[in-house]
This record gives C-alpha cells, sequence and structure tokens, in this order.
C-alpha cells in the first residue's frame, strides 16, 4: 500500500490515546455527509415516483390525442375521418366519441357530470387497470338496462354502488314545456378509483348509441375523435403531422396540452428540489474543513516528524486530502443504504401517507434511479475533495522546526 493511504487510514481510524473528540468529529463528518447524500437521493426518487405514477394515471385514462373542430359544432362524418386518421403513420387507433354535459341521478340524490360515449367494447383508454368495484362492461343487464361506469368520487357522491339504478338526463337550449330533457337510465356496472378528482369526480361512460339518442346527434356525428399512437415519444411529431394533414375547422390537442397544469406542477418539483436539497451535502461537505483542520491540529507533530523524514509539501497534503475523501466515501457509502433502506420499507408499508385529494396518490411513490446515484456521488465526492483542500494546503506549510517542539 501506498505509504500516504496508509498514513491516511491509520489517521482516518484515530485509534491513539486522547483521539477521542476527534473520532466524535469524524462521525460527525460522515454522518453529515451521509444525511445530505441519504437526503437528496430519497427526495429525487420520492420526486420520480410522484411523477412516473402521475403520468400513468393520466396516459393511461385520459386520451393521448383529440381531434374536434374550432367551433361547438360535432364533426359531421366521423366515422370518414375516424378510417382516415387510422392510416396515418404513427396512429395506433383511432375511435369516434360522443361528450358532452348532461345530469346524473340515482335514488336519493342528483349530480352534474360528463357523460361520454364509446364504444361498446369500450373506449382506448386503460380505465380497466382501475376498475375498483364491479367491471368495464357497458352491454344490457338482466333488466334490460344498459352499463355505465363511474367514478369512485361521483359514485360517493351519489350513495351509487355496482347495480345501482343511474338515471341520466340531457337538454339542448334553455329546459321549458315545449323543450323537456332527454332521459335514460343504465345500471352502475363498474367503479374506477384513480386518485384524480377531474376524472373520478365528473365522468360517466356509457355505449356510444345511447349518448347519441340522450344528446340528439344521430349516425355518423361525433363530438371528437379519440387517438391513440404507437410510440408516445412521438407525441408532439404526430400532433404537427395532424395539423398539417387536417383542413379547417379541424384541430387536435395533445394530453400534455390538456392536462398541463398538473404536469407543469410536477416538472416544477423535479426541477425545484434538488436543488433545495442538494444544500444539505454542500452543507455536510463544507463541514469536514473543521474537521481536516482538527485532524492537523491534532497530528502536528506527525508532520514535522514526516517532514524532517523526508515528506515532501506534496505528501503531506496528500495524506489529509487523502483522509478528507474517506470521510466523504464512507459518508456516501452509508448514505446510498440508508436511501435504499427508506425505498425497502416506504415501497412495503408505506410509512408515508398523503391526503389522496391532493397529490393523487395514498402515499408517497419511490423511484429510485442509478443516474442519480452516480450524479450524487460524483457531486458529493467533488464538495468533500474541495473542502478537504484548504485545511490540507494550511498542514503542507507548516515549519517542521516549530511543529515537532508544538505543545511543550
Amino acid at each position: 500500500m501506498n505509504f500516504k493511504w496508509f498514513l491516511a487510514y491509520r489517521y482516518f481510524r484515530g485509534r491513539s490515546t486522547g483521539s477521542s473528540f476527534l473520532s466524535f468529529i469524524k462521525i460527525m463528518a460522515v454522518a453529515g455527509v451521509a444525511i445530505g447524500a441519504a437526503g437528496l437521493l430519497i427526495s429525487l426518487s420520492i420526486v420520480h415516483g410522484f411523477k412516473s405514477v402521475i403520468q400513468e394515471k393520466i396516459l393511461g385514462f385520459g386520451t393521448q390525442i383529440s381531434v374536434m373542430t374550432f367551433s361547438d359544432d360535432p364533426i359531421f362524418r366521423g366515422d370518414t375521418l375516424t378510417v382516415f386518421l387510422e392510416t396515418l403513420d404513427g396512429i395506433e387507433e383511432a375511435q369516434s366519441v360522443v361528450y358532452s354535459q348532461g345530469m346524473v341521478q340515482t335514488r336519493d340524490f342528483v349530480e352534474g357530470s360528463f357523460i361520454k360515449g364509446v364504444d361498446a367494447e369500450g373506449d382506448l383508454s386503460d380505465i380497466r387497470n382501475y376498475i375498483r368495484d364491479g367491471s368495464y362492461y357497458l352491454g344490457k343487464d338482466d333488466d334490460g338496462l344498459p352499463g355505465a361506469v363511474i367514478g369512485a368520487r361521483l359514485a360517493r357522491n351519489l350513495n351509487a354502488t355496482t347495480g345501482s339504478v343511474l338515471t341520466a338526463y340531457a337538454i339542448r337550449g334553455m329546459p321549458s314545456p315545449l323543450n323537456l330533457p332527454q332521459i335514460r337510465q343504465f345500471h352502475v356496472s363498474g367503479i374506477y378509483h384513480t386518485g384524480i378528482d377531474q376524472f373520478d369526480d365528473v365522468l360517466v361512460l356509457v355505449d356510444r348509441e345511447y349518448t347519441r339518442e340522450l344528446f340528439e346527434m344521430p349516425h355518423p356525428k361525433a363530438t371528437q375523435i379519440e387517438l391513440r399512437v404507437s410510440d408516445i415519444s412521438r407525441i408532439d411529431e404526430i400532433q404537427a403531422m395532424l395539423d398539417d394533414r387536417l383542413p379547417f375547422p379541424y384541430y387536435s390537442e395533445t394530453i400534455y396540452e390538456r392536462y398541463r397544469s398538473i404536469f407543469a406542477w410536477i416538472n416544477l418539483q423535479e426541477q425545484t428540489i434538488p436543488f433545495v436539497i442538494a444544500v444539505m451535502i454542500i452543507v455536510a461537505a463544507f463541514n469536514l474543513i473543521g474537521t481536516v483542520l482538527i485532524m492537523v491540529l491534532e497530528r502536528t507533530r506527525d508532520i514535522g516528524i514526516l517532514k524532517t523524514m523526508g515528506a515532501d509539501d506534496k505528501s503531506v497534503r496528500s495524506i489529509f486530502l487523502i483522509e478528507g475523501i474517506i470521510v466523504g466515501v464512507m459518508g456516501l457509502g452509508i448514505g446510498i443504504l440508508l436511501s435504499l433502506a427508506f425505498y425497502v420499507v416506504q415501497d412495503t408499508w408505506q410509512i408515508i401517507p398523503l391526503p389522496e385529494e391532493s397529490y393523487y396518490m395514498s402515499s408517497a411513490p419511490v423511484e429510485p434511479r442509478w443516474l442519480d446515484v452516480l450524479i450524487v456521488s460524483v457531486i458529493t465526492l467533488t464538495l468533500c475533495a474541495l473542502a478537504s483542500w484548504l485545511p490540507a494546503k494550511v498542514a503542507a506549510r507548516l515549519n517542521p522546526l516549530s511543529v515537532i517542539s508544538y505543545g511543550k
């Protein structure tokens, strides 16, 4: 072993008589680096977890791209436009939907809602993965009532359960004795729960043919065309192609544009939190300045002996620089282990609960990434090396003639 590394390691162990205070200082320095690294890694994993969970819910439930008209008029030939869109590059599937506001009522309660008519087999979303009660079934039951799938929050407001009879009302213009609402009854076949109020509070999914009757929109008219793309990473490219190919008055809207406020909130967290938590690492790393300075004072006579034996300033400086880096490596290793332990505990027992109405999930998600570990490791060791440089430089400049007699 190189003598500089050997001495640095021996000094770090610090088992000589009277070194208990120095050992305590080194333990606190290691703990500071460990807490700083663990705090940053845990915060990054939670932010990544937030982003992944919310994106998964929105991308799984929402429409990836919608094609609509600039006016309130429906698409006149929804079937023809659907067939045309399915031929375009990057479009995996297209479906025309009938979508408008209405009222839904159970025996004792009534709520405003959006009633969305989709194919009898279902829409293009992954809502089936979020069914909490019942099943995704839009067909008729034994009493001849077609099925309806509603959100958990809407079901709670209506006091509805699977099998409940749901009465839907739709009207165009102002209600009057000559303009009565269209009425249709459904049975609640499934209740989904995403944790996002915009989805769970107001949406009712039914067979498209019944919404045509409710909203008096004859075939083949449609409110909009929903698209599923083959590669979500190409969604902006595909939207640009649609804008070029679709004539006025059609336009397209991506899921990122529709829910831009939610995505902006996620990105804001991802951009700001690492900078705030990184201060912990900076403070912990620069605590090493005081720690290594104390090491220098404790080893003053050793420095003088080393210099009289022929050690140059560079060697002395390297010894204390290496000792500071050892502190950083020890703290970093412990910090990484702490962050991994937190991931296992949180993923298994969800020890950090969250109010779902505010954060769209019931517990803090964690998603550690090896790239974060690499970046945090490089930053931590770099700061520890920089923080150790100044006291190491002070040690190298000590005069051997004066330091040998230090303390006498």
